[in-house]
């Protein structure tokens, strides 16, 4: 950026020549001492962001592939491919007809067990009652044989009765339990009739964007094998990048303090940049390429990162307050180092070294060397020569 067209001539302390070319010069010619024309721009200060370039990739931020849990005929899909969907929305149907049926005989097998059980147990309460009625009949008959009205003969067959009574009470009880064993087994078939029906209707997980549908209706579906289509959540998106590892010991300790912003520029044309938050940091260093992986969450509320595409992505590291900054083409480079040509009230101008700090495109941070508001010269620092005076004009 020009601030004017000066005339001008080098001059290191202001000194009357004393010879031709000096040390830091760059092989520039004085054209017999006269000024020589240049252009200059004023040393400013502004905030510089510290950022970090790399190139991204966009990803889904959920990727479900769907697919049938049940084995049957595709009757309906109730969407179009590349259509929004929410979460729970319709999608396809599978056949329902067998499952039906499997679930009627669930059902009715279920009612089945239930009579058995009722049927146990009303047994056990038979015999049970029984037993009771032969253990008094066995007390009785030992008590008439003890007082001779018996014989012994039919008071030990009393007892054998009731003891045998007894012995079925407990055959009841097994009955009874195993029944109670059958129902819930058949429960649980007839749950398990209930959902395999449900999963003939098949819903979004996700909201997100559909994808190509690989299998049309009337073809089968083949139970967790078959993919149906694949809904990828865009809102919001990943963008994953590289950064070299020397960035890292930064990166942490900025994440440590704050959310680090990252802008992304994808390929559809619009300079245009977008802005999300950093949100991973890989927990290895890639040992081939030393650099780290980054993953940065974008809202995408108007869809311009699709995923799989590729897309420039600037991480901003820290904010340089009050930076002493110059156009990058200012800066020479001598013998001694870096310099720039400082245009002085009289119209000389002085070799200056300069130490340069942050590079950002066609601007540099100058770390030392200049003040804000001090004259340099941008272009024509070939014309100037070490040790010569000349006069300054517009």
């Amino acid at each position: 950026r020009a601030a004017g067209t000066t005339d001008a001539t080098a001059s290191k302390d202001g000194a009357a020549p004393t010879g031709r070319g000096g040390k830091g010069g760059r092989g520039g010619r004085g054209g017999g001492g006269g000024a020589q024309p240049v252009v200059t721009t004023k040393v400013a200060q502004r905030d510089v962001p510290v950022d970090v370039a790399a190139v991204g990739n966009v990803e889904a931020y959920t990727s479900v592939s769907v697919r049938s849990q049940v084995t049957g005929q595709l009757q309906e899909a109730f969407f179009h491919e590349g259509d929004i969907v929410k979460k729970g929305d319709k999608l396809f149907t599978i056949d329902p007809r067998p499952l039906e049926s499997a679930l009627k005989q669930a059902e009715a097998n279920l009612l089945r067990d239930q009579s058995l059980l009722n049927q146990s147990q009303a047994q056990l309460a038979r015999d049970t009652a029984n037993a009771e009625y032969q253990a008094q009949a066995s007390k009785r008959q030992a008590t008439l044989m003890e007082r001779g009205l018996v014989s012994k003969e039919q008071a030990d067959q009393s007892k054998a009765t009731a003891d045998a009574t007894a012995a079925t009470i407990k055959a009841d009880q097994a009955a009874v339990e195993s029944a109670k064993a059958q129902l819930e087994v058949q429960k649980s078939v007839v749950e398990n009739a209930k959902i395999n029906l449900g999963y003939t209707t098949i819903r979004s997980t996700i909201d997100g964007r559909t994808g190509n549908n690989t299998i049309k209706p009337g073809n089968l579906a083949t139970a967790n094998n078959t993919e149906l289509v694949t809904v990828a959540q865009l809102q919001p998106v990943y963008v994953t990048f590289t950064v070299p590892a020397s960035h890292l010991s930064a990166i942490k300790s900025r994440m440590a303090e704050e959310s680090l912003l990252v802008m992304a520029t994808p390929q559809d044309g619009n300079p245009q940049q977008v802005e999300g938050k950093l949100t991973f940091i890989d927990n290895t260093v890639d040992s081939a390429t030393d650099t780290i992986k980054l993953k940065a969450t974008f809202p995408n509320k108007d869809m311009r990162l699709w995923p799989g595409q590729f897309a420039r992505a600037t991480l901003r590291l820290t904010t340089m307050k009050d930076a002493t900054v110059i156009p990058s083409q200012a800066v020479q480079v001598g013998q001694d180092g870096q310099f720039v040509f400082v245009v002085k009230n009289d119209g000389t101008v002085d070799q200056r070294p300069v130490t340069v700090g942050q590079r950002m495109g066609e601007t540099v941070v100058i770390a030392k060397g200049l003040n804000p508001g001090e004259t340099i010269v941008t272009e024509g620092q070939l014309r100037l020569e070490q040790g010569k005076i000349g006069r300054a004009h517009v």
